[in-house]
């Protein structure tokens, strides 16, 4: 049963193999800042690797930056499209993840070929015409270990595991969490300063009113581009950041930023000053300067996720734990393959287990540090754009009426 078995498992993957799609996801449209004058080098690098990409690119660190999806209703249609078992296997060779196991899979790969090829000499072999000879080397014992071990610790490993990857999923889902409260909250600053600008019946200079509040948004923008330079490498992105804040900020401002010892810090302490300045009562100047204390909770949370991994004796241990058990399991899996051709099919079965073992202490890794995975670009183009946007609109004190006094009007029943 077997051999079919194995055979149609072969051809099935060599078929698929020509196929090209990629396990990447698909680069969405985006909106550009309105007010950018410059696009970052590390926008939004969503999708696969272009052809030209060198080797580097297509696994491992270097392909971390294409991973950074951002999912619109058509990525969600392509998501959950009946082929999506299908176009997924057949991308399983163009896989960065696989691909980043292959020292690992050819030593578990190469352990079970000696492994048949061994006791082949030392226990007999069949030939290609079905003839049964006796051992070429007599003097040394068959290799084979008892399959039960493996079976009481399988349970244990698949426990240490399962915790690793939801540890590590957990991390990418604060991660997530936190940017999601820096455009939530970035929003909400910008609209009760612009719903708020100016209190008393004091009138309100359209020219300084525009210039107060685009102060406020570029701040806000700062501060999350700065949070963004700060989770990130410095070879990938300090040249793109420095040239945003010179194309955006006036020069003084920007140097400011730039050369602090923390320069989230200072653009946070540049939209309090910004905040500070807006002419409105205080009570409400304090309900705008809660987003600020809650930026400070996101930034210090991101810091923790970048400074303390999951605890390394645990990683460590999982790491030694699986690679020890898979580069034993062609001893104990020699017997149950005696079916196949001199034990012969053993060598793809243990290959195939390795990927798919090791691909999953390799995703908990790869989830481990979150943000060089999350399009973070993105939510600050996002971020610049929303916030320009919303301190355009009109506020109170420019107009004889609200546009809540005018809705009501237009909605009042004729009389």
């Amino acid at each position: 049963d077997i051999v079919p078995t194995m055979r149609l498992s072969t051809l099935l993957l060599l078929a698929l193999a020509p196929l090209q799609t990629n396990a990447f996801a698909p680069q969405p449209m985006t909106t550009p800042s309105v007010n950018a004058a410059v696009q970052s080098s590390t926008s939004l690098l969503m999708g696969p690797p272009s052809a030209d990409s060198v080797l580097k690119e297509t696994y491992g660190e270097g392909s971390r930056k294409y991973r950074r999806t951002v999912y619109t209703h058509n990525e969600w249609v392509k998501h959950r499209s009946s082929d999506r078992f299908l176009r997924n296997l057949s991308s399983i060779f163009n896989s960065g993840v696989y691909k980043s196991l292959a020292k690992e899979v050819l030593a578990t790969t190469a352990v079970a070929t000696f492994l048949v090829i061994f006791n082949g000499l030392t226990g007999g072999y069949t030939d290609l015409d079905g003839v049964q000879h006796d051992a070429v080397i007599n003097a040394l014992p068959m290799l084979t270990l008892p399959l039960t071990p493996f079976t009481l610790l399988s349970p244990s490993l698949g426990l240490l595991l399962v915790f690793r990857t939801n540890s590590s999923y957990g991390r990418w889902d604060e991660a997530r969490k936190f940017w999601g409260l820096n455009i939530n909250h970035t929003r909400d600053l910008n609209r009760m300063a612009t719903a708020w600008y100016g209190h008393d019946g004091i009138p309100v200079d359209p020219e300084k009113r525009a210039e107060d509040l685009r102060q406020v948004s570029l701040m806000t923008w700062a501060f999350v581009r700065s949070m963004k330079r700060h989770l990130s490498p410095p070879d990938e992105d300090e040249d793109a950041y420095i040239m945003e804040l010179n194309s955006r900020l006036a020069p003084s401002q920007a140097e400011a930023i730039a050369s602090a010892t923390h320069r989230p810090n200072r653009a946070l302490y540049d939209l309090s000053v910004a905040i500070d300045k807006l002419p409105m009562h205080f009570m409400r100047k304090n309900e705008i300067n809660k987003n600020l204390s809650i930026f400070e909770d996101t930034l210090g949370g991101s810091e923790r996720l970048l400074s303390s991994p999951v605890p390394l004796f645990y990683t460590r241990h999982t790491a030694r734990f699986l690679s020890t058990w898979l580069l034993l399991l062609p001893f104990a899996m020699y017997d149950p393959f005696k079916g196949s051709w001199n034990h012969v099919a053993e060598i793809p079965a243990i290959a195939l287990a390795s990927v798919f073992l090791f691909g999953i202490e390799e995703l908990a890794t790869q989830l481990e540090e979150p943000f060089t995975i999350l399009p973070m670009q993105g939510f600050c183009d996002k971020i610049g754009a929303n916030c320009d946007e919303i301190v355009s609109w009109r506020g109170q004190g420019l107009d004889e009426k609200s546009v809540v006094e005018e809705n009501m009007e237009a909605m009042a029943p004729s009389r």
